[in-house]
């Protein structure tokens, strides 16, 4: 478009080009509670948000972690630099809901996020934050970041992304030191169902997609959602189950009525104390009444609590998708996915749960049985294959134990 001569920029007003060693103006930051500031390149939603700040080690499965209600109130850092770069699909969900919903509140992220290169991918990374309403930051020192959790524990924070990169640090410091610490929150309301639902959709092939089973031809289970993921519930479908999911506010009698063969509890977010208010109690009716019961990650702790245990907070807790736990009922070691902040005390449990499974990393307590009813837990996710399919067969022992109606068949159907 041709601009007449008077409007043109005068040489001496007009803005100097940049120089070539001219650093970048950071676009987002990640403010620590303790008023620690990392700068980097704002991805995603613009804005704010805050919350606990943990660490995930998995090279894989970025899109199933951000879309992990157990993840809620949390911002998660990646260890792996790479993110991003097999893009995003509308498949690898694992939030029941799939319109945005609360659930992780930010990601950092080391290295610029690349173009797709996936036949597998429908969009950019940056464009599925962005709908998902994420705040992302990339270009963190995500090794600097990680040592500090693992050094201090996970820190409270506020990220922040404005692509004019103007931000007022001093009240971001004040809102990140004002943030309530992680014990005491109950995180299950925002992530729950809101009614109850049936679910008959069974695991992803690579030709045909995900599966669907037929319902009234398999075990009544009902499955209380804490902010459960989607390929639980897949895996329990596949092993031959009618699911009926329910809020987590169900009562113990509504869920009798239903006549269940077995009931899950399941993962999710915040403190299993605060959540055992009012999970507790149903638990120890539906363990009076003698249900076959199964409970993975928050459904862990909350039975451990039912039983009279207690939950401790970790300093950096687990996450990530390359941990080695011991099955002491088979000997077998299995390289498992973790994602939990809080640990049940084994010490705390009664002589009648017997501890299944223990991590090889800490030994912090990954399992329990329990020898006068018919119940198990595990505390890290099955489902999430990282052996790939190590973990497997917890669903198998599940209806392994449905089916036999017996206390005491757990640790035959193990061996």
């Amino acid at each position: 478009m041709l601009q007449d001569e008077g409007a043109r920029a005068h040489p001496a007003t007009a803005a100097p080009s940049p120089a070539p060693w001219a650093e970048p103006v950071a676009t987002a930051l990640l403010v620590l509670a303790d008023g620690t500031i990392l700068e980097g390149f704002g991805i995603g939603q613009t804005g704010t948000a805050d919350g606990e700040v943990c660490f995930n080690t998995a090279m894989t499965g970025y899109q199933e972690i951000l879309t992990d209600p157990s993840y809620a109130g949390q911002i998660v850092t990646f260890t792996f630099p790479h993110i991003g770069n097999t893009g995003t699909n509308d498949e690898d969900l694992e939030s029941l809901d799939a319109a945005p919903a609360s659930g992780v509140r930010g990601a950092v992220i080391a290295s610029a996020v690349t173009n797709p290169s996936s036949w597998r991918s429908s969009s950019h990374l940056d464009a599925w934050l962005k709908a998902r309403g994420i705040v992302g930051i990339t270009g963190v020192d995500t090794r600097a970041l990680t040592a500090l959790i693992r050094d201090h524990g996970m820190p409270n924070a506020v990220i922040a992304n404005a692509p004019d990169g103007s931000f007022d640090r001093e009240a971001l410091k004040a809102r990140a030191a004002a943030l309530a610490p992680m014990e005491g929150l109950d995180l299950v309301p925002p992530v729950t169902s809101r009614e109850t639902s049936a679910w008959s959709q069974t695991t992803w092939g690579v030709k045909t997609g995900y599966g669907d089973r037929p319902a009234g031809q398999g075990l009544k289970v009902v499955a209380i959602d804490y902010g459960v993921k989607r390929n639980i519930l897949r895996l329990l479908a596949q092993a031959g189950c009618d699911v009926t999911v329910v809020p987590a506010t169900t009562s113990a009698a509504e869920i009798m009525a239903m006549k269940p063969d077995g009931v899950f509890l399941s993962n999710g977010p915040g403190d299993p104390a605060a959540t055992g208010e009012y999970a507790v109690p149903v638990i120890r009716e539906l363990l009076s009444e003698k249900v076959p019961t199964f409970g993975i990650c928050l459904g862990h702790q909350l039975m451990g609590l039912a039983l009279g245990g207690r939950t401790v907070k970790m300093a950096q807790g687990h996450h990530g998708a390359n941990h080695p736990v011991k099955d002491k009922t088979t000997g077998k070691v299995e390289i498992v996915s973790m994602n939990h902040g809080f640990a049940v005390d084994p010490g705390s449990l009664p002589a009648t749960a017997v501890e299944t499974h223990v991590s090889l990393f800490d030994g912090s307590n990954c399992g329990l049985s329990l020898t006068d009813r018919p119940a198990f837990s595990v505390q890290h996710h099955p489902e999430a294959s990282p052996g790939p399919r190590d973990s497997h067969y917890l669903f198998e022992r599940f209806v392994a134990l449905m089916r036999a109606g017996k206390p005491e068949t757990l640790h035959a159907v193990a061996e």
